[in-house]
């Protein structure tokens, strides 16, 4: 994840915008128009997809970040802010956020939570009649220090060929991987269920190839939906789709097997979800949590169009996938950014949708529309774009949420040059 700087005030921010409106994809792909507002700006740290909820009559967000990080800093900002309406929440002050329980770190070499932890999507237990059950799907990150190697498990990594970190030449980059949460309380406490997604150190993707800053390897940014008996899970793959060996190394097998990907869990599997979570092999969800999937082939750009490898500092993909279904449209909705530079630096937000309500029938998981350009944010950097509720009391009666949405709905997205997430736009579908 990246390390910034939360937002403090609400202002018109002098940036060039250019906005999609009543625009169209291929026949039978639903329009959209953006709506403009007066900006509307968070009042605190936020550095991955915004996870919201409703408990009874609060609504509920959990931005931040918690756990080591030996390269910017053990953090303590998970907090969460609740409220009767949307935008109380969205406009809480940070001294108004709660600080909920969370399973400390585990000692070095022993089994637990290891590295920092964001919360990036909420599932709520609909079988618990209290309304209390979430699962937080969350984005994890370790590094050599934080998860050193075990030869016997496979699980850690060696400091062998580590590519440059975010902060110079003398620092280490992350692997990312995607753990489970559960709380009982409404997200007041929490307790660790473990990783279910991962790429191990045979495939991470070291020097002298991997020269972007951003990952080693590894899964991260899940955004997960319920559909069935399952959680599907779309996610960012920075993996090499196989053993990573340099004197063999192929750029092109690389994005092969990278850019967005989806694995699904069972919903009764999540109390104990180990080694139960399996990934899309392109054909069905087969492939182990630890495995080698395969990503969703209309959301890779493709080479011919700037596309390639992520650990490239060139290549083009997209990335931070918030999936969304929309009763309006009856489709699925997707969100993502589009790396265009090292360090996943971009400017634009897109769009793509999927009509089938069953993500578990043959390949609908796979069946989503070319990315439309949404929004464009020339000279910046746009990251984590996510779809919210309106504060109205239809939206409130319907309990909408970052997960499910109507004809109308908030576009948020991390400007993060200027430290501030924020929106300025409605999205309204036709």
């Amino acid at each position: 994840m990246r390390r910034l700087l939360p937002a403090t005030l609400i202002l018109l921010l002098p940036f060039a915008f250019f906005a999609c409106r009543n625009t169209a994809g291929k026949p039978g792909t639903p329009a959209f128009t953006l709506i403009p507002t007066p900006v509307f700006s968070f009042n605190n740290f936020v550095d991955c997809n915004m996870a919201s909820v409703w408990v009874g009559d609060s609504f509920r967000i959990f931005p931040g970040k918690y756990g080591e990080d030996p390269l910017w800093g053990d953090a303590d900002d998970l907090k969460y802010a609740a409220g009767v309406s949307v935008d109380s929440v969205f406009l809480a002050r940070p001294e108004q956020f709660i600080r909920p329980q969370l399973p400390a770190n585990a000692p070095r070499e022993k089994p637990g939570l290891h590295g920092a932890v964001w919360f990036e999507t909420l599932y709520k237990d609909s079988t618990d009649p209290a309304g209390k059950t979430l699962y937080a799907l969350y984005h994890n990150e370790n590094y050599p220090e934080t998860l050193p190697y075990d030869s016997i498990s496979g699980i850690g990594y060696r400091d062998v060929n580590w590519p440059q970190g975010l902060r110079g030449a003398d620092t280490k980059t992350a692997v990312c991987r995607i753990g489970i949460m559960k709380s009982t309380d409404g997200g007041n406490s929490w307790t660790d269920k473990g990783i279910i997604l991962e790429d191990l150190q045979p495939r991470l993707i070291l020097r002298p190839h991997n020269t972007s800053i951003n990952f080693a390897g590894g899964v991260g940014d899940p955004s997960a939906v319920a559909q069935g008996d399952y959680l599907y899970i779309f996610y960012g793959e920075y993996g090499y789709p196989g053993v990573y060996d340099s004197a063999a190394y192929d750029g092109g097998k690389e994005w092969s097997g990278q850019c967005i990907s989806v694995a699904r869990i069972a919903i009764k599997d999540l109390d104990q979800p180990a080694g139960k979570a399996k990934r899309w092999n392109g054909s069905a969800f087969s492939a182990e949590g630890d495995g080698i999937g395969r990503p969703v082939a209309s959301l890779q750009i493709p080479v011919a169009a700037g596309g390639g490898p992520a650990s490239s500092p060139t290549a083009h993909y997209y990335w931070g996938p918030s999936v969304s279904w929309n009763d309006y449209l009856h489709s699925w909705v997707m969100l993502m950014a589009r790396a265009e530079g090292p360090s996943w630096k971009g400017s634009r937000v897109y769009i793509s949708f999927n009509p089938n309500a069953d993500l578990g029938q043959g390949d609908h998981s796979q069946q989503w529309s070319e990315p439309q350009l949404l929004l464009d944010v020339p000279g910046h950097i746009v990251w984590y774009p996510s779809l919210q509720p309106l504060n109205t009391e239809e939206d409130k009666k319907a309990g909408y949420t970052s997960l499910r949405l109507g004809r109308k709905a908030r576009l948020f997205y991390k400007h993060s040059d200027e430290g501030k997430y924020l929106s300025q736009y409605l999205v309204a579908f036709q």
